[in-house]
């Protein structure tokens, strides 16, 4: 979206407040985990893109490879990268039962070391690629005694570099304190493109910590090309009006700021569990109505599913195969963020 744009939003006040979340700044209340939440929000139509659509009626048309309408934008939170014993015994029976001779070996060596990871990525990236989509993997780069840390980033060096290699992306999955110090991003940053042999482009943070517009400065400041933090977690839809890539602007210095953004629209913990508690259908039903706004408006539909929510015979995966069934055939061009962020800038990666 080009400064041309700002301009139009500008001269709408309403849409201008919305687009720059400016109730966000210094907000009175904040939930448990300091961010500012969709119920503390004075704009209530989230499930409709209304900046977009202004956008849109005034010309906006972004384009996609291979003439495709809209995008949808995959990604992956990499918490844990450890099974439990009772998944572990899960994959072994399972893998005797379909008579499935390497996975039963791989089953059994996982089932007898307790750092054996997780190992899920290749199962993801296979899924993926049968609908001809990539997605991001965004991975924790902490260090012992830092909040969550549950994985050296080290240990996943192969793991993180094949995935580069078969062409998906990985981006810094950043800390719980990361979002609001230019420090530890960027100490982060340093730790994940060590382990990973290449720069890192993506970023979001843990339990979707955001300070606005401080978190985008840092980020900013710190190298990164793109964001996708920002979306609302205990709610569906688009924070601030947007269902496009942007480029924010501070009201503090009046000044656009040297990153895009990529919001996020769905999160699966947001649906199912943690705050929506929708049911299966109802929570299918709610991600295609927004695939279907993002879909008017020619923009990207960001999704968050973590990797320890894609385990064969949960819920949760069978909900995840069917949104890229839905979206594959809506004829979207499924990628990563990086893929998103390279389209915008009419570069090839």
């Amino acid at each position: 979206m080009g400064s041309e744009y700002l301009e139009l939003l500008k001269d709408q006040p309403e849409l201008w407040d919305h687009f720059t979340r400016k109730e966000e700044y210094n907000p009175e209340f904040s939930d448990q985990y300091d961010r500012f939440p969709y119920y503390l929000s004075k704009t209530r139509d989230i499930f409709d893109p209304t900046v977009s659509k202004y956008l849109m009626d005034s010309g906006f048309r972004p384009e996609y490879p291979d003439g495709k309408k809209f995008a949808v934008c995959l990604t992956h939170d990499i918490d844990n990268v450890y099974r439990s014993i009772p998944q572990r015994g899960f994959h072994l029976a399972k893998s005797l039962y379909c008579r499935d001779k390497n996975g039963f070996i791989r089953s059994l060596k996982g089932t007898f070391n307790k750092r054996k990871p997780l190992c899920n990525f290749e199962e993801i990236m296979d899924l993926e690629e049968q609908y001809g989509a990539k997605s991001s993997f965004y991975f924790l780069a902490l260090q012992p005694g830092d909040q969550d840390y549950s994985y050296d980033i080290m240990d996943l060096k192969d793991d993180i570099r094949n995935i580069r290699d078969r062409g998906w992306e990985v981006g810094l999955h950043g800390g719980h304190e990361a979002y609001n110090s230019y420090e530890r991003i960027s100490s982060e940053k340093k730790r994940l493109e060590n382990a990973l042999g290449s720069d890192v482009i993506g970023y979001r943070n843990h339990y979707l910590h955001f300070k606005t517009p401080d978190t985008w400065e840092h980020l900013a400041k710190a190298g990164f090309l793109y964001d996708t933090t920002f979306g609302y977690a205990d709610c569906t839809g688009f924070r601030n009006g947007m269902c496009h890539p942007f480029q924010p602007y501070n009201l503090n210095s009046n000044s656009m700021i040297d990153i895009i953004e990529i919001p996020l629209v769905v999160m699966e913990g947001t649906l199912f569990t943690n705050y929506m508690r929708l049911t299966g259908d109802v929570a299918l039903q709610c991600v295609m109505h927004l695939i279907d706004r993002v879909s008017e408006c020619f923009g990207v539909f960001c999704l968050l599913w973590h990797n320890s929510m894609l385990l064969d015979g949960t819920l949760e995966k069978e909900a995840y195969e069917k949104i890229l069934e839905y979206c594959y055939q809506k004829n979207a061009w499924i990628t990563s963020g990086e893929m998103v962020l390279y389209n915008l800038m009419g570069r090839n990666k």
